[in-house]
């Protein structure tokens, strides 16, 4: 079942954060439904600029479709991640998201304000959610590149003001996460002192974290020792989600944790296969391998277990 994130946040917050996962193809959406089937979870399917270019739109959306077909029990968001405001109309008119993310942040304030309100104003007519960001993280994800000099954090002030000229339903903040593989050199930490401001000033407010992925350690081991080059960086604890959840955070975005989940698979068969030419085996192995990695992320998140309780709710 098809929900706005609006409708997730209302039961998630305070309590859990509900995991956002960015998909390319059917070997990742079908790993997804299914690791939040095996976990009981709830969801938010993220679809970005260039997930939408990789094949067709309609081929991405002819899948989502047909994995909710599968798997008539999930509950789960359509939301676009990182949209301009020219992406963002043509999904809302779509008649499929039920979610998007307006990201004017690189702009000044009050241009992100007034491009956010537009999108605001055009979503809600249709019933749909919006999120905005405010703030910049460092890092790179796709065509998203901010040096680390220029990484702001979000100031509680000014999303307080934000969140009443706009409208938005859920307001990304910067508090210290990172965009891609390459986050941090040492030991970081979020900063849950401008969280605990935000949520002060903002009481039920939800807030997302962006650029969350963990970076396991081990995945990039067994990625280096089947030939990959990747360089040694840390991520976001994974101990610092649930307490974030209890600030407010409402949804937490993983997307580079799950691309090296696809290329230590895939990277291990053929190292170990070498005659092999079929990709159907590896991808097997990868939805298998990526359903227990969304389930394992769903239990830190606090949303494993959530789903009857929350299809209760939606029927109120």
């Amino acid at each position: 079942m098809i929900v706005t994130t609006a409708q997730l946040f209302r039961h998630a917050y305070g309590k859990y954060a509900v995991g956002a996962y960015n998909i390319n193809n059917a070997e990742q959406a079908m790993g997804l439904f299914r690791g939040c089937i095996q976990s009981q979870a709830p969801f938010i399917i993220q679809i970005s600029k260039g997930a939408r270019k990789y094949t067709d739109k309609r081929m991405l959306e002819a899948i989502i479709r047909s994995a909710g077909d599968i798997f008539p029990e999930a509950i789960f968001a359509v939301h676009l991640d990182h949209g301009d405001e020219e992406t963002c109309y043509e999904c809302i008119n779509s008649g499929f998201f039920s979610s998007v993310m307006i990201d004017a942040s690189h702009e000044p304030y009050d241009k992100n304000v007034e491009i956010s309100k537009r999108v605001v104003d055009a979503a809600h007519a249709k019933g749909i959610s919006v999120e905005a960001e405010l703030g910049m993280l460092g890092g790179v994800e796709e065509d998203i590149k901010v040096e680390d000099g220029h990484a702001t954090l979000t100031n509680p002030e000014e999303a307080e003001d934000f969140v009443r000229k706009t409208g938005c339903d859920s307001l990304a903040a910067a508090i210290g996460t990172s965009h891609g593989a390459y986050k941090f050199k040492g030991r970081q930490s979020l900063h849950f002192d401008v969280l605990r401001e935000i949520q002060r000033r903002m009481p039920g407010f939800p807030l997302v974290m962006h650029g969350s992925s963990s970076v396991p350690q081990d995945e990039v081991q067994r990625i280096n020792a089947a030939g990959g080059q990747l360089g040694s960086a840390v991520g976001v604890d994974v101990n610092e989600y649930l307490p974030a959840a209890k600030l407010g955070v409402t949804k937490i975005n993983i997307d580079t944790d799950g691309r090296l989940v696809w290329t230590r698979v895939h990277r291990e068969f053929f190292r170990d296969k070498p005659a092999e030419f079929d990709f159907r085996p590896p991808g097997k192995v990868f939805m298998e391998e990526y359903a227990k990695f969304i389930a394992s992320r769903n239990q830190l998140l606090g949303s494993a277990g959530q789903l009857n309780d929350l299809r209760a709710s939606l029927k109120k």
